[in-house]
């Protein structure tokens, strides 16, 4: 294999990696998903029976959902899920297309950092302060918002990567192979 061909499969292979990653942290999100519907199932039918009366399933479940959205982020982000207006990009030649898909990364990693870091400030500081949610669980609020910073981090990670995947195949003038990792897939499923 020579060194032209190489560095675009290495690139492809770090970003399979990430998104096989992505594809496993989704599926571990959907098992805790599905235990939270599990836990207000039975908080609805210990209303009436007793016996399954478990009480805080709406307070976990809000705990569940914060957490399993941040870290969705990146799922999306590598599945190429999110919402980008394509009006101009499908009339654009390929260097053009990738230079949007340069700028929807790095627009992807700015935001991702920004909330990171405020996302830790929080953290911390609920840290700091021992901080307990003002309910009959008064669960420690850094619980929680560990997993929800650490999606954040998660998505500026992955952004990060595929930014730099997406740049160094631009400077080979890769178009199809950026297209698969970044570009934007047209509502028929395949890439514009």
């Amino acid at each position: 294999m020579d060194n032209s061909s190489a560095i675009p499969a290495r690139v492809m292979t770090l970003a399979g990696i990430m998104k096989t990653l992505n594809r496993v942290i989704a599926l571990i999100c959907g098992v805790v998903l599905l235990v939270a519907v599990a836990l207000i199932l039975l908080e609805v039918l210990g209303r009436r029976v007793s016996l399954f009366r478990i009480g805080g399933a709406d307070e976990l479940s809000g705990y569940v959902m914060a957490g399993i959205a941040t870290w969705g982020f990146a799922y999306a982000l590598v599945e190429r899920a999110h919402v980008r207006i394509d009006l101009v990009y499908a009339r654009l030649p390929a260097p053009g297309r990738a230079a949007f898909d340069i700028l929807a990364m790095a627009s992807v990693l700015f935001v991702a950092a920004l909330v990171s870091f405020y996302a830790f400030d929080v953290l911390s500081k609920s840290i700091a302060r021992g901080s307990r949610s003002n309910t009959p669980l008064a669960i420690e609020l850094w619980i929680p918002q560990i997993v929800w910073f650490a999606g954040w981090a998660w998505l500026t990670i992955t952004s990060a990567v595929l930014l730099a995947c997406t740049l160094i195949l631009t400077l080979g003038r890769q178009w199809g192979l950026i297209n698969e990792l970044s570009g934007i897939v047209s509502e028929t499923g395949d890439a514009s």
